[in-house]
């Protein structure tokens, strides 16, 4: 990941308060790997790397990022709706490579969520193929689900635990719930405002026997028991202070509780307590290091780092959580 501007350390909220995040960089495509040497046998597999067009190599960047994963080998998953593909950061085998096939020959049309699945796989949610692909590890298409019951599946997550896959079907306002063998085993939800209900579902995340739901024309994060599917908490009101929601979208938890919630429409990623307590605010309009223009998703790692897909910049930005009391900030 590239260094912050002028090797200068950017932190949130900025000194002399208290820093919780550090910026640690960037992923924007083959820019963050280099080559240092040429070895036998790899000069082919570079230019399928980076592309040939008209004889001449085209590089590999992030278009319009919309979501991501981190699996357990460390490798970072990035779906791109403009380029049709899934961007995949493998840091420890030093290179990017970009899947495009969804089914069989047929390409993604427009990939949104991700979720890391098992040995290595990850699941992808298309919107407008209407089905969740299975990619193993390599990238090559092992299964379609969901084909002819989702309508327009936006955000995924994976219960490895349980083997449950849970898809946010956004035009079926409701979360579809799929079995080991990827059928469908329930549905969370249905259209409405009233508690429970969505409007519009677009982004998931899955931690700790919860399920958060960005239930984004209701201006709201849902989190549900995604055993029972009982509706737990909501997360955010609608308003237009900094800290009010308006068209969330990206929707994270790490380790240590804090909730992370991508406000669209304000170009904010928000920082809220275990509780759904407001805590702090990163972003703000702008293409400068930690502002963003249009972001989408938002996870995390093991590591507590929090990338961003930063969607009309192209890129996705990465901080560190920094530990504290997050809960002392009320």
């Amino acid at each position: 990941m590239e260094d912050a501007p002028e090797g200068k350390r950017v932190l949130f909220p900025a000194e002399p308060e208290i820093p919780r995040y550090l910026y640690a960089g960037q992923l924007t495509g083959e820019g963050n790997f280099r080559r240092d040497r040429e070895e036998p046998g790899l000069s082919r597999v570079w230019q399928v790397i980076t592309g040939v067009l008209a004889g001449e190599a085209v590089p590999v960047v992030l278009q319009r990022p919309q979501a991501g994963a981190v699996d357990e080998r460390g490798r970072v998953f990035v779906t791109d709706v403009s380029r049709g593909a899934v961007f995949v950061f493998d840091q420890a085998a030093g290179e990017l490579l970009v899947w495009d096939r969804a089914d069989g020959l047929k390409q993604f049309q427009s990939p949104i969520g991700v979720a890391a699945g098992p040995a290595g796989s990850a699941f992808v949610a298309d919107a407008e193929l209407g089905l969740v692909a299975w990619l193993d590890a390599r990238g090559n298409p092992q299964r379609a689900i969901g084909r002819g019951v989702l309508t327009r599946p936006t955000g995924v997550a994976y219960d490895a635990a349980a083997q449950r896959l849970y898809v946010s079907d956004t035009y079926g306002h409701d979360i579809k719930v799929f079995d080991a063998e990827w059928r469908l085993e329930r549905t969370i939800g249905s259209r409405g405002d009233t508690a429970g209900r969505m409007n519009f579902p677009t982004h998931l995340a899955l931690r700790d026997g919860e399920l958060y739901v960005s239930d984004t024309m209701n201006a709201r994060i849902l989190v549900f028991d995604a055993e029972s599917g009982d509706l737990v908490r909501e997360i955010g009101t609608r308003g237009l202070n900094v800290g009010n929601l308006v068209r969330p979208k990206g929707v994270a938890v790490d380790s240590e509780g804090n909730v992370y919630v991508v406000e669209s429409y304000y170009d904010h990623l928000l920082v809220f307590n275990r509780r759904g307590e407001f805590l702090m605010p990163i972003g703000g309009v702008g293409q400068e290091t930690g502002r963003f223009f249009l972001p989408a998703g938002v996870w995390t790692d093991a590591q507590n780092r929090i990338y961003l897909a930063d969607m009309f910049n192209g890129r996705v930005m990465v901080f560190q959580f920094l530990g504290g009391d997050t809960e002392a900030q009320e």
